[in-house]
């Protein structure tokens, strides 16, 4: 029998199909269910239009048949099937698709009638060629529905192929690979057992509308065998027809039949969890994107979620089966935290179907989702605060990445989904519940960072804040003030850090002036420290806002002292340093002691030296900060003490 040459432009065509297409082998498998599948819908659609009643979807099935000895896998429908000329024209064209074809035929057919079309998977025609991948001979049997004859296509790849009359009992195909044998860097063999089998379908076909059934392996004890006790019967194997896919999508039955336990067994079988979802988001969108999704937020943070390893997406089906693993566009990187999937008829896949042809329609089901997202995350936290600050402590770290991420242009999304801990109230608030509680003399939020609630609310510079009875953030996290200062405001009121130098805008004109009056009174005093502290401190200033504490560093510039801290511990050591300022409360005894010091003479400016060195390694150490001279700051405090007895 003369050997044909494809009708494709050359051997070349074939290999990059073969060897550059699909990225991984196994998506052979994949790709012939799912032609199975579309020839079963063929012959479905075909005979709803001709009246033929005696075809019922019921009778309809895919099946596999492993010889492990010949080493040849079958894949056999009985769908449509395929005459001599279509088996030239869709196996001997490379990308020609008979599917696409039948799905063009009939959509304007459909449509004179206001009936939606058949749903095909297939588009390209060249899913039947990733066979090759593991195969090195394909055989294809196939009997055209309403007719008589069948006939055999046969390829050991871009070398050609034949066509020849066959037997066949019934319509259908039968696709024979004859697997592959093992390389060095590739164990076909693997593709010729039940359980890669079984895995296989269900990660990819696990929804296809048919069945898929395998002859399987099973045990029972045999016949009469008589057991002793404490011992394990003697078994028997014997061989049964079983469906391997589920068939029905979860997501596709209806919502008043499924129980949230389904929901949380479904979530933890797929997504390998041993804890039920927090929430479960389940959308059905018709229009420019048509599309299903299936969404889960984690009660746990997963092991490897702040590693480089994590990664986002949902998975992505088309038609219920599965193109992609993990889509990551479907999510931001605010919200990767989500588990789930998407299913969508209308998406323009590429070639392979492992990826998309385009990004537009990907893109409006991405915004529908994080629109649908938020919505659940803000009923979350409205009807179940205790189950969303639990959320929060996990994944609130993420949604302020969000914030501060692209310069807070996110900040519509995510500003009111955000928790900080409340001075007043002990316990996390939102940003609107803040300024629910605000004054209508208040002008800003006003926040505190720092390593814990404990030493925060100890810091020095909360005093006037508190003393003036406005509420304070208290800032624990890290990232927390990068955030509020690339955010800047909320419900236009601005943030303000009880550290920030010009605090002291909010005091009373009286208390300003009082300030000024002093600092002109205790200039030269005031400049003797500064010199002393040289590049320690940017200024040193009498402060309106301490009452009962002695000193305190504040800041200026855009670099708090926390911020400091964080950008130092990078391990691009940096070598970042705030704007310090050394703040003096005017009122405090120690004052007077300077004072009077500096006013004795030549004799006691050393004096006020060390003063001014203690008091400066103090404010370092209320602020968390590290003292630079240990040495000497203990050497001071010594020498402090020891001046004791000479009075």
């Amino acid at each position: 029998m003369a050997k044909k040459q494809f009708k494709a432009e050359s051997k070349k065509l074939l290999d990059l199909m073969i060897n550059s297409i699909y990225t991984h082998k196994e998506i052979f498998l994949r790709e012939l269910i799912s032609n199975a599948s579309d020839a079963l819908d063929k012959l479905y659609y075909q005979s709803l239009q001709s009246g033929d009643t005696g075809i019922k979807r019921s009778d309809f099935h895919i099946r596999i048949d492993v010889d492990k000895e010949a080493r040849t896998l079958l894949i056999s429908d009985n769908g449509i099937g395929m005459t001599r000329e279509e088996l030239e024209a869709n196996l001997g064209t490379i990308a020609k698709s008979g599917s696409m074809a039948f799905k063009e035929e009939h959509a304007g057919e459909a449509a004179e009638k206001g009936k939606k079309g058949v749903d095909i998977i297939g588009q390209f025609g060249v899913g039947f060629y990733s066979a090759f991948m593991v195969a090195d001979e394909v055989t294809v049997t196939s009997r055209a529905y309403g007719t008589e004859e069948a006939h055999v296509w046969n390829s050991r790849g871009a070398d050609g192929y034949t066509v020849s009359p066959a037997e066949k009992a019934g319509t259908g195909t039968e696709i024979l690979l004859h697997i592959k044998a093992d390389a060095e860097d590739e164990n076909y063999s693997r593709f010729l057992e039940e359980y890669t089998i079984r895995n296989l379908i269900r990660k990819y076909s696990d929804y296809i509308r048919y069945p898929i059934q395998m002859m399987v392996e099973k045990h029972r004890p045999e016949e009469g065998a008589q057991t002793e006790e404490g011992k394990a019967p003697e078994m028997e194997s014997y061989m049964e027809l079983e469906t391997l896919n589920t068939m029905e999508p979860i997501w596709k039955r209806q919502k008043s039949k499924v129980k949230p336990e389904d929901y949380n067994e479904y979530y933890k079988s797929k997504f390998g969890d041993y804890q039920d979802p927090v929430r479960v988001i389940r959308t059905s969108v018709e229009g420019v994107s048509s599309y299903t999704a299936l969404l889960f937020i984690p009660g746990h943070v997963p092991y490897d979620y702040y590693t480089k390893d994590y990664e986002k997406g949902l998975q992505l089906y088309s038609s219920g089966v599965m193109i992609m693993d993990k889509c990551k566009e479907l999510l931001p990187d605010y919200f990767n935290f989500v588990k789930g999937l998407v299913d969508s008829q209308d998406l323009s896949l590429n070639i392979s179907r492992e990826t998309l042809q385009h990004d537009r329609q990907l893109r409006n089901i991405a915004r529908n989702l994080e629109k649908k997202i938020k919505k659940e995350l803000a009923d979350f936290l409205k009807n179940d605060r205790a189950g969303y600050e639990a959320f929060f402590r996990n994944f609130g770290r993420q949604l302020k990445y969000g914030l501060y991420d692209d310069f807070g242009m996110h900040k519509d999304v995510l500003a009111d989904l955000v928790l900080f801990y409340s001075s007043m109230e002990k316990k996390m608030i939102t940003l609107d519940e803040y300024i629910a509680k605000m004054g209508e003399e208040q002008k800003f939020i006003y926040y505190a960072a720092g390593e814990s609630v404990e030493k925060i609310d100890m810091l020095p510079q909360t005093e006037f804040i508190k003393d003036k009875g406005y509420e304070i953030l208290y800032l624990t996290d890290e990232i927390d003030e990068f955030v509020l200062q690339m955010i800047r405001d909320y419900k236009e009121k601005e943030f303000k850090s009880v550290s920030a130098e010009d605090i002291s805008s909010e005091e009373s004109a009286d208390m300003q002036t009082k300030i000024r009056q002093a600092e002109e009174e205790n200039k030269e005093l005031l400049d003797f420290i500064r010199n002393t502290l040289g590049d320690r401190v940017t200024d040193v200033k009498l402060s309106p806002r301490l009452k009962d504490s002695a000193v305190c560093l504040t800041t200026k510039g855009g670099i708090s002292l926390e911020m400091e801290k964080v950008l130092n511990a990078m391990p691009q050591d940096q070598h970042i340093r705030a704007e310090r300022i050394l703040e003096l409360n005017p009122d405090h005894p120690v004052m007077e002691t300077l004072r009077s010091a500096f006013s004795a003479g030549e004799e006691k400016k050393d004096m006020v030296k060390t003063y001014a060195d203690l008091l400066y390694n103090q404010a370092l150490l209320i602020s968390g900060l590290t003292v630079e001279d240990p040495a000497t700051f203990a050497k001071e405090i010594c020498s402090l003490i020891a001046a004791q007895n000479d009075k």
